[in-house]
């Protein structure tokens, strides 16, 4: 679990109070022009979708803060009026300091320009000066690796150029507010390390930054709180580990649980388990030299009785890939407040890399309920000569032999 930032006082930076969106959608569209000359008189009937239900919440400055849901919950709409792309249609947003979003790719920019006019043009929208934009130029294309494309018109980059490209314009603008959809997703495996170590780098620099994600290990890792939203509603605000158990719930129970709403700063404890300690051995608990064994070190402490829980740990590389995984499962039934602890070696066939160890904790009722709870317990590091392919390595007893060719 994240832990809170130093000063519990500090002054809040974004207030939302009882945000409301809705969109009209059309029950029927007129694609074509015959349609529009057959029945030109014809009205169209229209439906109205509420994204956003009296959404009401603080953000203080220096926070890391999480905002999840399933798809259709309100989360990026959210995330776009405080980034004042939409109006609300009731309640009200204050922020307090410059604000950098990060959106949707192509937002903001002209396709028809070059990179560098992009750039520098988004830079004194975001609040530079001319002269600040331009110097900040080398450093964008640096971040981005882009400088043999730099002169190209944006219409003819990829989607993962364009991404590099507008999440290094928006680090440079150094913006005291950072917005963050999950368009980080669009990224390859290098980039999304980048903006990790950007992530960490901004977090310890108390910058203020709002991750719209999918990514509940980056939530609990990452997020000193977090919000989950369902249906337009603020379902729950509080501790990553929390927001992260129920929108497990919502995606993985056989039958969609039924969360009440929860207001700002009510705490409700229904987690499976809170890490107490996590380490691979060792002088550093996160670098692993290749071929020597993981040894593994997790403690948990139940905060409600567990019966008959299942460990699942998996290794998987940067990009998201499972490498492999090892179950263990207890037979009793773990009292609240008691601690499991797993520990010991586990072969270790991985390649030189860096990787991440996650734990699902998940727990099976007898009426058939599944109740599930993911953890990020730390990244770790492979040490060792580069150049091998693939991500493991395996034993094998195979010899070249020379021989006559047969007659």
């Amino acid at each position: 679990m994240a832990a809170a930032p130093a000063g519990a006082e500090r002054p809040v930076v974004i207030e939302a109070r009882g945000v409301d969106k809705a969109f009209r959608i059309p029950e029927h569209r007129v694609d074509s022009l015959r349609e529009r000359a057959t029945h030109p008189f014809r009205r169209i009937a229209y439906r109205e979708h509420r994204a956003l239900r009296g959404v009401s919440f603080d953000i203080r400055q220096g926070e890391f803060f999480g905002i999840v849901g399933r798809n259709g919950s309100g989360k990026s709409t959210l995330l776009k009026i405080l980034a004042s792309i939409y109006r609300a249609d009731a309640g009200r947003v204050r922020t307090a300091g410059r604000v950098a979003p990060f959106i949707e790719l192509g937002v903001g920019f002209n396709p028809e320009l070059t990179a560098r006019e992009n750039g520098v043009l988004n830079g004194v929208l975001m609040g530079l000066s001319l002269r600040q934009a331009r110097r900040s130029l080398d450093a964008v294309m640096e971040f981005a690796e882009l400088d043999d494309f730099f002169d190209l018109e944006l219409k003819n980059y990829s989607s993962g150029m364009l991404v590099r490209f507008a999440f290094a314009v928006m680090v440079q603008a150094d913006a005291d507010i950072m917005l963050i959809d999950e368009v980080l997703a669009v990224g390859d495996a290098a980039f999304a390390s980048k903006c990790m170590d950007v992530f960490h780098e901004k977090r310890r620099a108390g910058k203020t930054i709002v991750l719209v994600t999918h990514d509940m290990t980056t939530v609990q890792t990452l997020c000193h709180r977090a919000m989950l939203l369902h249906d337009g509603e603020l379902r729950y605000i509080g501790e990553p580990e929390d927001a992260a158990l129920r929108y497990y719930r919502l995606n993985f129970a056989h039958v969609e649980a039924q969360l009440p709403p929860v207001s700002a700063g009510e705490k409700v404890v229904d987690v499976n388990a809170r890490v107490l300690r996590a380490a691979l051995g060792g002088a550093r608990g996160d670098v692993v030299d290749r071929g020597e064994p993981i040894v593994l070190d997790v403690a948990l402490e139940a905060a409600r009785d567990l019966a008959r829980p299942t460990f699942n740990f998996h290794v998987r590389t940067e990009d998201g890939r499972a490498v492999f995984e090892l179950m263990r499962k207890l037979e009793v039934t773990v009292a609240a407040g008691q601690c499991v602890e797993l520990a010991g070696p586990v072969d270790n066939p991985l390649v030189p890399g860096r990787y991440t160890l996650d734990l699902y904790i998940r727990e099976d009722a007898d009426t058939g309920a599944m109740t599930v709870q993911g953890l990020r317990l730390l990244h770790f590091q492979v040490r060792g000569a580069a150049g091998s392919h693939g991500v493991v390595t395996v034993a094998a007893d195979v010899e070249p032999v020379v021989r006559e060719r047969p007659a």
